[in-house]
């Protein structure tokens, strides 16, 4: 969140047309959910087009990137790395002290998407688990996202936003950004 040190969530592996909108929501929640940029594997090109496009209609900050590189991403982090996992330890035992890493500098946050490397495990500051049982990394990302800002994210502002969507108790309103009501397509919903 701005005005904070980085976050960055790091997607580890992408399996072409088997992990493409799971790779694309785990971009999808870090934009929304506080951080700042998201590291996909080089070959998720279809994620990194749809999130960057989200990004320029509902607004930014926040980058996406591909990279060949996801070992040397963590290994030559500059700050604290955190590995989602239902192996790790309780996220409700260790989310203090990674606030405090985080206050401190730049925060990597891995999300795997496929068998993930010892290496990383012993790299990582933390192995960090939500509930230490199967789930979705994109559930697992948005409730460690939620501890690690104390929910402060869920009212950021989104500048340089095409169109908002304005809350309501039923139905989809989205506005452009000089209030005429926008049209909704298939990656607004």
């Amino acid at each position: 969140m701005q005005g904070e040190s980085e976050v960055a969530v790091l997607r580890y592996g992408h399996r072409p047309g088997r992990d493409d909108r799971m790779t694309t929501h785990v971009g999808l929640t870090a934009r929304a959910l506080g951080a700042d940029r998201v590291i996909l594997p080089d070959n998720a090109g279809q994620s990194e087009e749809t999130v960057a496009d989200i990004t320029g209609r509902f607004g930014g900050p926040f980058e996406v990137e591909l990279t060949a590189e996801l070992d040397a991403t963590i290994r030559e982090w500059p700050g604290a790395v955190v590995h989602l996992t239902m192996y790790g330890e309780r996220i409700q035992d260790v989310a203090e002290e990674v606030r405090a890493a985080h206050r401190e500098g730049p925060l990597l946050v891995v999300v795997g998407g496929e068998k993930v490397p010892f290496e990383v495990y012993e790299h990582a500051d933390w192995n960090v688990g939500v509930t230490n049982q199967p789930h979705s990394e994109v559930a697992g990302l948005a409730v460690f996202l939620d501890r690690l800002f104390e929910g402060r994210e869920l009212d950021q502002e989104w500048p340089g936003a095409d169109r908002r969507v304005l809350p309501q108790a039923r139905g989809k309103r989205v506005v452009d950004v000089d209030g005429e009501e926008a049209a909704l397509d298939a990656g607004d919903e």
